[in-house]
């Protein structure tokens, strides 16, 4: 699909001049409106049809509330939403809400301040008054964790089968000392995760491993959550953590026990983040598909797809150096 950073390469002017013209939303230079012309007409570019529908109401604007910035998840996926709604003629507003409703509730209504076209809302508890009001005036995408309300849909990653993948993975390795750790303990994600790994134990007929979750996401956090379990008296064979952060934290805490990774303590992690394939060893870990995501939020809010339902992708399992089968097998 042509999008206006073609246009721009092609015509050898800026997107900025670009989206004026396609927009019609400002002055361009006649001279370089003509070589603009030229390229849509050359490259068969069109309009998104979702975003010129949105042109007839107020702000061309789209909000996006997350819980943090800090969690790469979130950091990538707002990234790509943002590019995807720029090609088609909308601005994204991103708020971090810190996990906290007074901040939560505040951030809407700066966002219905600024008279948004639309909203992609990561919600910390799933409803309240705010979002009803939200709901009322806006077309309404669910990113990642469900929201209550009868016109709103929800895009996510297939958490609980990702969950069920990684305990599958580390029992057919041979381990049956499995601790589950992560954060926040609050979080539908999470708690999905950790769900799917607790049916891969039941379908297995093996007694269900200890689950410790935190309320902090951070590695500091999670580390001291790793230690917990690495200094029990039973020590596990396997960490399965709900979070690249929270494996990332294990890893660390393993060392600093005299624990090698994978031959004394497997480790599996959860969202695939850069750093993941960079530290050492490389982690194990399943993969969210950040772009296909980003593909249906867009959509969803631009009005292409459906505005009630939901969508769930499939999580992929990344095999690296942090899993091994234990050692006194």
């Amino acid at each position: 699909m042509t999008t206006i950073r073609d246009i721009a390469r092609h015509s050898g002017t800026s997107i900025s001049s670009v989206s004026r013209v396609v927009n019609d939303s400002g002055y361009v230079g006649t001279a370089t409106r003509a070589k603009i012309e030229a390229a849509i007409k050359a490259l068969g570019y069109k309009p998104h049809a979702g975003a010129r529908s949105l042109r007839s109401g107020r702000s061309r604007l789209i909000g996006m509330l997350v819980p943090t910035l800090e969690v790469d998840f979130f950091a990538r996926l707002a990234d790509r939403i943002e590019r995807r709604l720029f090609d088609a003629g909308m601005q994204l507003l991103i708020s971090s809400t810190a996990e906290a409703v007074e901040r939560e509730t505040a951030c809407v209504a700066t966002l219905l301040a600024q008279q948004i076209d639309g909203a992609i809302v990561a919600s910390i508890n799933g409803g309240g008054a705010h979002f009803d009001r939200l709901q009322r005036a806006v077309p309404v995408v669910a990113l990642d964790r469900p929201l209550i309300g009868d016109n709103v849909c929800l895009v996510r990653s297939d958490h609980a089968s990702g969950g069920h993948q990684a305990a599958r993975h580390l029992l057919d390795l041979g381990h049956r000392r499995i601790a589950i750790i992560g954060a926040p303990s609050y979080s539908a994600p999470v708690t999905q995760r950790v769900a799917g790994a607790l049916q891969a134990f039941e379908e297995a007929a093996i007694a269900a491993p200890r689950v410790v979750l935190g309320e902090h996401h951070d590695l500091a956090a999670c580390q001291t959550l790793a230690v917990a379990c690495l200094t029990a008296c039973e020590r596990p064979t396997a960490l399965l953590a709900t979070s690249d952060i929270a494996a990332i934290g294990a890893i660390r805490a393993a060392r600093e026990l005299g624990l090698t990774v994978p031959d004394d303590i497997s480790v599996i992690g959860f969202d695939d983040i850069p750093a993941a394939a960079y530290v050492t060893p490389a982690l194990t870990t399943l993969a969210q598909p950040i772009d296909a995501l980003a593909e249906a939020v867009v959509a969803r809010v631009l009005g292409d797809m459906p505005a009630v339902g939901e969508t769930v992708l499939p999580v992929t399992l990344v095999e690296r150096d942090t899993t091994a089968p234990p050692r006194q097998a």
